[in-house]
């Protein structure tokens, strides 16, 4: 039976555009707004800025969408498995045929789905010792500078600056950022981070201390502080933070991970300075004892330096006995010096004696004749060495004699005309060596010349440049040929556009008359000449 309706049927025709905008209009009319309570399922963020999510329940799923604006002013960010209460209207989307919905508001289903979302998100970064007291850092006892992370517009920026005003008056920085919403999370993240980069070499100075600060709220208003991003940040900081955030009752995990959790802003505040007043009067009471201990101390070195003067001999006491040595010395030195003067003099009676006239007259006497004695001795002396080197001189003459030099040159004659023979033997010996390789050389070129070739009946065939041609390809029409035989040359020329196989007697045409004209010299004859 065929269902298919028949041409006359009375049910209506749509198009593919008007049935998708009817079942639209059907859905957004019938529906409206809507609250749907179920858990997040696929969670997925383009880089558009819109999320796209599902909301499932334990038997159905429906798909749903939050516009890049409506996610911006969430208090709440969806995350996959977080049980939610969603306000919006379903609609389709004609272009893959499905219904979903458009979520513009969102909340946790309850305080205990938050609660099981924040304590497993706990123990993943505790397991990463992110909470770690060995990474906490100790705060500076007198910052210069402080940095604060809060809203710029709330209380607890006056009560941060007030309770610091009234402590210990300090420069203070204040990083503006958002405290509650779907971006609240990132810009305190960015903030503790931009505090870090601060290196002061713009003219900002970097802070000793920061404070992270918020006012009191429930659990969904603190969420923004509960998220990893800024944790992380505040785990990752180089410069120490006081975590302020809600109330004394408030916990979140950057309380955890900061360096020193306050129970207020206002404690933090107090946390972060000392009192002035009470410095400047412990600065006072301090120097009072200092002043006192000084002039304790100069008392007891006073009495101290009097009893170890009474303790002293008096001075003439002291010096009594050194005098006394002084005197028995100047005493000594004189007599010291008269011994002296007296040894120095008889020293000097004694070489006067010794350079007397006398003495030196016999001492010239003495050289003098010393003198005569060697002059009596120096002939024969003269002599001695004459005749030694007169002997010396004869045997040299000996060995220079013609006759020794007659016999030296005669032998070395007769050694160079040994030697002149061998070399010329040597010679012969070689050059006849040197010519039966080349005649063996020679019969070997001989044997492998192509004009042995011809003599066996071969012809060597070559182009007009006398080039040797290997093969019949390639050849011209009325080409040229020169074919060397063992005892002449011929010319030949190619009959058609075919080389002239080897094998054919004669030719059937003549080469043309311009290539007879250019033929070779009048010993060379054409092939196809009968």
């Amino acid at each position: 039976m065929n269902d298919s309706p028949t041409p006359h049927s009375n049910v209506a025709e749509f198009s593919v555009s008007e049935l998708s905008g009817a079942i639209k209009r059907t859905m957004e009319d019938t529906y409206g707004r809507v609250r749907v309570r179920g858990e997040l399922g696929r969670v997925s963020r383009p880089a558009s800025g819109h999320i796209y999510l599902d909301l499932k329940d334990d038997r159905s799923v429906i798909a749903a969408v939050i516009w890049k604006g409506a996610a911006a002013k969430m208090a709440v960010r969806p995350e996959e498995g977080l049980e939610v209460i969603a306000t919006g209207k379903i609609t389709t989307f004609p272009g893959q045929s499905k219904y979903q919905l458009i979520i513009d508001n969102m909340e946790p289903a309850g305080e205990g789905a938050l609660m099981a979302l924040l304590a497993a998100r706990k123990r993943q970064l505790e397991s990463e010792g992110l909470f770690d007291p060995a990474r906490k850092q100790l705060l500076p006892y007198m910052p210069r500078v402080i940095g604060v992370v809060t809203s710029p517009t709330g209380a607890v920026i006056r009560d941060i600056l007030h309770r610091l005003s009234d402590r210990f008056p300090s420069h203070v920085l204040v990083w503006p950022v958002r405290v509650q919403g779907e971006s609240s999370a990132k810009e305190v993240a960015d903030a503790v981070r931009g505090f870090n980069a601060i290196d002061g070499t713009l003219g900002i100075p970097r802070p000793d201390l920061l404070i992270v600060a918020r006012g009191g709220g429930s659990l969904e208003d603190l969420w923004g502080f509960n998220e990893e991003v800024v944790v992380r940040a505040v785990a990752d900081s180089d410069i120490p933070i006081i975590s302020a955030v809600g109330h004394e009752t408030d916990t979140t995990l950057v309380d955890f991970a900061a360096d020193v959790r306050a129970p207020t802003p206002t404690g933090a505040a107090e946390i972060a300075v000392p009192v002035q007043a009470e410095l400047v009067a412990q600065m006072a009471q301090l120097a009072a004892r200092l002043r006192a201990g000084l002039s304790r101390s100069t008392d007891r070195k006073k009495e101290r330096l009097a009893g170890l003067a009474r303790a002293l001999p008096h001075p003439d006491g002291l010096l009594a006995l050194p005098r006394q040595r002084l005197d028995g010395q100047q005493i000594r030195l004189g007599a010291a010096l008269d011994r002296f003067t007296t040894q120095k003099r008889s020293r000097l009676i004694t070489a006067e004696a010794k350079l007397s006239p006398a003495r030196l007259i016999q001492r010239f006497e003495n050289v003098r004749s010393n003198l005569d004695r060697l002059s009596r001795g120096l002939p024969s002396a003269l002599s001695r060495n004459i005749q030694t080197h007169r002997r010396e001189l004869e045997f040299c003459a000996q060995r220079l004699s013609p006759q020794t030099i007659n016999r030296n040159v005669k032998a070395g004659r007769e050694q160079l005309e040994a030697l002149e023979r061998r070399n010329d033997l040597a010679v012969e010996r070689l050059i006849e060596n040197r010519n039966d390789k080349t005649r063996q050389v020679s019969k070997l070129l001989d044997s492998y010349s192509y004009q042995r070739v011809l003599d066996r009946g071969f012809a060597l065939v070559m182009d007009e440049n006398a080039k040797p041609l290997r093969s019949s390809k390639g050849i011209a029409k009325g080409a040229g040929l020169t074919i060397q035989f063992a005892g002449d040359d011929r010319l030949a020329a190619i009959a058609n556009g075919d080389a002239v196989p080897s094998s054919s007697k004669q030719p059937t045409a003549k080469p043309p008359k311009e290539k007879q004209a250019k033929s070779a010299p009048a010993a060379q004859t054409s092939l196809f000449d009968e």
